[in-house]
C-alpha cells in the first residue's frame, strides 16, 4: 500500500491568485448619470443657442435654404455636433456618448409630446367656433343643411352612435380577447401557436379589408342593410388582435412562482388563473383594452362600408344606418362650406374628449398596481384578519367558545 502511495508522486497545491490592495490610490470621481452639473447645463444651453445662431446664418446668408422644417432639421443636427464637441472638452468618450444619447432620447420624447399637443391645440382652435354653441351637442343634423349657421344642428346622433357601436364591440372583444390570451399562456399547444400567428398577422390587417369582409359576409348575406351592429362587428375585427396581442404580452410577465405557489396550495388551473394571474395582470389588461378601444373608436373606412351615413338619431343598432363620430367628421370636412368644416373640427374635438374620458374611467377601474389595495379593500382585509385571529383563539382554547353562565345557572 505504501509503495502504491509513493508511486502517485508528491501532491502539488493548486495555484492561487493574489490581489494587491490599492489603498494608496485615490477614488475616481463618481459620475451622476441623472442630474446635471452647472458645466453640463452650460454645454446644453450653449449648444442650443449656438446651433440656432449657426442655422440662422446658413439660412439667411451662406446657403440658399428656406422653410421652417428645414431650419429645424439643420438646427438639430448642428445642436448635436456642437453639444458633442463641448462635452468632449472635459469628458471622455464614454460620457460624450452617454450625453448625446440622452439628448436623443429626450428629443424623441419632446417630439412625441409636441405632436400630441399640436394635434389637440389645433383641433380645439378650429373647433371652438362650433363648440361654443350649446345646440352642437344636443341636436342632430336632420333639419340642418350645409348653408345653415352653427346655431342650427349638432352631432348628438354621431355621439350616440359611437357609444353604442364601441359598447357592443367591447362586450364582444374583452371576454374573447382576454380569454384567448389566457388560452395562449395557460394552455398552449400546437393550436395555440397557430392562434398566436393568426393574431399577429391580423394586427396589420387593413381596416378597409375588415369592412369589406363584414359587408360581404353579414350585410349581403344576413341583414341586407347597413346597421350599427354591422359596424360594431367590423370594429371588433379591428380591436380583437390588438387586445389579444397586448394581453398575451402582459400575461407572460406574471411571475411563474405565483402560479407554482397557488398550485402548491391545492388550487386548480382555472382557480389560479382567476384568483392569481388575472388580478396580478389587471393593470396591464386594462391597458390592452384601452389600446384596442383607441384603435376601434377612430376607425372610419369599415364604418363607412357597414353603418352608412344618416343625419337622424338612431338608437337601434339592428335596423337602419347609424353614423359614428369619425364618419361624421369625414362627412363634415369634405364639404367646402366653412360652417361644415368648423362642425368637423368640433366633432373631432368631442371625439378626443370621449377617448380621454374612456381612458380615465378605465384607469380608475383597473389602474392599481398588483398588490396595491384601496382603502375599502384594506378595511376588509383587516376585518378578515381579526376574524381569523378570533377563530384561531377559539381553536386553541375551546372553553372560550362556550357562552358565559347566566345568573340563574350560577344560583342553581
Amino acid at each position: 500500500m505504501a509503495d502504491t502511495m509513493n508511486l502517485s508522486g508528491p501532491r502539488t497545491s493548486a495555484p492561487t491568485t493574489t490581489l494587491s490592495v490599492l489603498d494608496d490610490m485615490p477614488d475616481a470621481p463618481r459620475r451622476d448619470v441623472r442630474g446635471y452639473t452647472p458645466r453640463q447645463l452650460f454645454d446644453l444651453f450653449g449648444s442650443f443657442v449656438g446651433a440656432a445662431a449657426l442655422t440662422t446664418l446658413l439660412f439667411g446668408w451662406f446657403l440658399p435654404l428656406q422653410g421652417p422644417i428645414g431650419w429645424v432639421v439643420v438646427w438639430f443636427i448642428s445642436f448635436l455636433v456642437l453639444y458633442a464637441l463641448m462635452v468632449n472638452t472635459d469628458a471622455d468618450k464614454q460620457e460624450v456618448a452617454d450625453r448625446v444619447v440622452t439628448v436623443l432620447i429626450g428629443s424623441a420624447g419632446v417630439i412625441l409630446i409636441g405632436a400630441l399637443v399640436f394635434i389637440v391645440v389645433y383641433t380645439l382652435s378650429r373647433g371652438t367656433e362650433a363648440l361654443l354653441h350649446p345646440n352642437f351637442l344636443t341636436q342632430t343634423m336632420q333639419y340642418a343643411g350645409p348653408l345653415d349657421p352653427l346655431s342650427v344642428g349638432g352631432i348628438l346622433h354621431a355621439v350616440v352612435g359611437t357609444l353604442i357601436q364601441i359598447s357592443i364591440a367591447l362586450v364582444i372583444t374583452v371576454p374573447l380577447g382576454i380569454g384567448t390570451a389566457v388560452y395562449l399562456n395557460e394552455v398552449g399547444g400546437r393550436f395555440a401557436r397557430f392562434v398566436r400567428t393568426v393574431s399577429d398577422a391580423m394586427t396589420a390587417l387593413p381596416s378597409i379589408v375588415a369592412g369589406l369582409f363584414v359587408y360581404a359576409a353579414l350585410i349581403q348575406v344576413v341583414t341586407k342593410q347597413r346597421s350599427g351592429i354591422a359596424a360594431a362587428i367590423a370594429i371588433t375585427v379591428m380591436m380583437m388582435p390588438i387586445v389579444v396581442r397586448s394581453a398575451d404580452v402582459v400575461l407572460r410577465l406574471v411571475p411563474q412562482n405565483l402560479r407554482e405557489a397557488s398550485y402548491a396550495l391545492g388550487s386548480s388551473r382555472w382557480s389560479t388563473v382567476w384568483h392569481v394571474v388575472l388580478p396580478t395582470a389587471r393593470s396591464g389588461l386594462v391597458t390592452a383594452v384601452i389600446l384596442g378601444t383607441a384603435r376601434g373608436i377612430g376607425e372610419t373606412s369599415p364604418v363607412l362600408l357597414t353603418s352608412g351615413i344618416t343625419a337622424a338619431l338612431n338608437t337601434n343598432p339592428f335596423s337602419g344606418p347609424m353614423i359614428s363620430l369619425p364618419l361624421q367628421v369625414f362627412d363634415f370636412v369634405r364639404s367646402p362650406e366653412p360652417t361644415m368644416v368648423a362642425r368637423g373640427f368640433g366633432a373631432a374635438a368631442v371625439l378626443l374628449a370621449l377617448v380621454l374620458t374612456l381612458f380615465l374611467v378605465a384607469r380608475a377601474l383597473g389602474g392599481k398596481a398588483p398588490g396595491e389595495l384601496s382603502d375599502r379593500q384594506r378595511r376588509r382585509a383587516l376585518e378578515a384578519s381579526l376574524r381569523d385571529e378570533a377563530r384561531f383563539a377559539l381553536r386553541s382554547d375551546p372553553r372560550a367558545a362556550e357562552p358565559p353562565a347566566t345568573a340563574e345557572k350560577v344560583t342553581s
